[in-house]
């Protein structure tokens, strides 16, 4: 059985159980430091007014202390619960704060477990093991977050200690005099990045610009304006397109031609003054058509890994000469390591890998032997997966924690992507998020693969405290598990998603060629169950006051999500079905009508409801993009 301790996000990387509680019935006097103020305290005190504990004079002392003597690292902080008093000490600001925030949480602990109000004798010293502590929100495949959205996801975040957040920029920023590149996108303007920095700051996260420098600039080469400095202007097929185009696009600038780094210069020089954050991520990856366009003579010359590296020396002046530090995605330069000891010793190398399997420990190795700074960055598994991959995210986030601390990373950055429609809904990233703000701070505070420890925490730090909101967490996790099929391999997606946004390929896809119809048959079964299971929200509306009524309508929200993305996932596993137990697997429109017809009336619905969903967390911009993955499917049904 759980404890309120061990159910702590994160869990203190020491924490020693003493005997007694300190009983929450009567008056407490308060003592914070003179003239400190924080997000963190005011959640302190109305979490106090909510529990109806009395602040007051009292020999039952809650004091918080500021000492710079104190010895603690600059997030780090002490706390001491005994029978009489509760002692927080920290040397700054930060590390109040993050003590605030563990007392805070036992407090909401406390209550929550059989109403005991009271608080477990504990004494706790704490400091995080990476010093950076991020999330990187994809915003450039369809999915662009309103603002309000955003603004309550860093508060979330602050409260779990995390301090970075980082939005990836394709095309989403509103530049001026590019309105032909973000036109329809919906992007985030120079205002709404001000106000959002401004409140991270608030909370203690530092939003970091992220925007793309070399490849993945198709949005704006395709463009004649933009084409002129393309690496193959007459463009590539690329992973990247939208669903249905097979038009080629340019993909990557060319790094031999000097008006890129003018065109780079121009769009740092009006994103940067919109953050406050000393560091800058340039992106520099995926430089898939880097090779026979106008570089190849360069390449024949001097390699294709000094020409990138000639290019990532060039960026970095740029981005040395705003005076910001400059990130960077590591995984071309991996694939040159003699050049690795040749990158600027002040840029941080940005490793990332999304697969249970990717080689952390080796990659490590060879940025730390360099002696370059590097954070390490696995991802949530939700994209291309509708409901999560769970089991991938949790062996992929243990492995980028371990190697990360074994090999002293900066950091760890967990990135939500959107590749192909960014179909998956927004609750799908929670559990990836959670993982790795646990493992951020304390990498040995490992989370089992059976996922009752994880479902615990989603349950006590995500809202509403109701039964409702406990079968929501369980429900997240059930469809996070479908993401893996036993015996068939896919890497980077889930095979139901792969159904879907591979229809019109030869079918079955070489990924799926193991896939057995009563797999799918199982598998719908469960998702059926499983979609059915929890109470009825409904009945819980008027037993809560108004505070707990926006909690339980939050988790309605979450609930339509999760009905959608199950119900999609259901139709994923009856298209299968029917396509491997036809005679002759062939394409979509081979089906006979009437099984053409009864999956389009299931499909139908669906579609519906996914615009709906998607305007209450997202912009309008990217809808119908993203809605096109699944019109299609609904088309080639109806076909005759």
């Amino acid at each position: 059985m759980p404890t309120p301790t061990s159910l702590l996000l994160p869990l203190p990387r020491k924490l020693v159980p003493e005997p007694g509680a300190f009983p929450l019935s009567s008056p407490l006097d308060l003592r914070p430091p003179p003239g400190f103020a924080s997000p963190a305290l005011e959640a302190l005190r109305a979490e106090l007014a909510r529990q109806r504990i009395p602040l007051g004079p009292s020999e039952r002392v809650l004091e918080l202390v500021l000492d710079g003597r104190s010895g603690h690292p600059r997030e780090g902080y002490s706390l001491t619960i005994s029978p009489r008093s509760v002692r927080l000490v920290a040397g700054r600001g930060v590390g109040l704060n993050h003590g605030l925030r563990t007392l805070l949480q036992l407090l909401r602990l406390a209550e929550h477990d059989a109403g005991q109000r009271v608080l477990p004798a504990v004494v706790i010293e704490d400091a995080p093991a990476f010093e950076r502590r991020g999330v990187m929100l994809d915003v450039s495949r369809d999915r662009v977050p309103r603002m309000d959205y955003l603004l309550a996801l860093v508060e979330r975040l602050a409260e779990w200690k995390l301090n970075e957040l980082q939005l990836y920029f394709e095309h989403a920023f509103a530049y001026a005099g590019h309105a032909r590149v973000w036109r329809g996108v919906d992007p985030f303007t120079p205002d709404e990045i001000r106000a959002l920095d401004a409140h991270c700051k608030l909370h203690g996260i530092e939003l970091v610009p992220n925007q793309q420098s070399f490849g993945h600039l198709h949005h704006w080469l395709k463009h004649p304006e933009y084409r002129h400095l393309a690496e193959v202007p007459e463009g590539i097929l690329h992973p990247f397109l939208g669903a249905g185009e097979t038009t080629p696009e340019p993909f990557s600038l060319c790094p031999t031609d000097p008006r890129s780094l003018a065109f780079l210069g121009g769009l740092y020089d009006e994103l940067l003054p919109c953050f406050t954050s000393g560091d800058f991520n340039v992106g520099l990856d995926e430089t898939i058509d880097l090779g026979p366009g106008r570089s190849a003579s360069a390449i024949r010359e001097r390699g294709v890994g000094r020409v990138y590296l000639e290019f990532l020396r060039s960026v970095h002046g740029l981005v040395s000469a705003r005076g910001k530090r400059m990130q960077f995605w590591a995984d071309i330069l991996l694939h040159h390591p003699e050049l690795v000891p040749e990158v600027p010793k002040d840029a941080v190398a940005m490793l990332w890998g999304y697969e249970a399997d990717h080689p952390f420990e080796r990659e490590t190795a060879t940025l730390a032997e360099a002696g370059l700074p590097f954070t390490v960055c696995p991802g949530t598994s939700s994209w291309q997966s509708i409901g999560g991959r769970l089991d991938n995210m949790l062996a992929n986030v243990h492995s980028a924690a371990t190697w990360g601390a074994a090999r002293g990373a900066k950091g760890l950055l967990v990135t939500d992507w959107g590749d192909r429609g960014h179909l998956q809904p927004p609750c799908t990233a929670w559990p990836g998020i959670v993982v790795s703000a646990s493992l951020a701070w304390n990498p040995e505070a490992r989370i089992p693969g059976d996922g009752r420890l994880l479902e615990q925490l989603l349950t006590r730090h995500l809202g509403a405290l109701s039964p409702f909101h406990f079968a929501l967490q369980g429900k997240l996790l059930s469809l996070a598990r479908v993401g893996t099929l036993r015996g068939v391999p896919v890497r980077n997606a889930s095979p139901l998603s792969v159904l879907l946004t591979r229809f019109d390929a030869p079918f079955p896809p070489p990924e799926l060629a193991t896939l057995h119809p009563h797999a799918l048959s199982q598998l719908d079964e469960f998702l059926q169950t499983e979609l059915a299971r929890g109470p009825d929200p409904v009945r819980f509306l008027p037993e809560f006051g108004a505070e707990r009524r926006m909690e339980i309508e939050a988790s309605l929200r979450v609930e339509r999500e999760l009905q959608w993305a199950g119900g999609l996932l259901r139709f994923a596993c009856g298209l299968g079905f029917e396509r491997l137990r036809a005679a002759e697997p062939g394409p979509l429109q081979a089906l006979p009508p009437r099984i053409r017809r009864e999956l389009g009336e299931r499909l139908e619905p669906l579609i519906a409801a996914y615009r709906a969903l998607w305007l209450e967390r997202s912009r309008p911009g990217g809808l119908e993009r993203s809605a096109r993955w699944l019109e299609r499917i609904f088309e080639a049904l109806r076909a005759r």
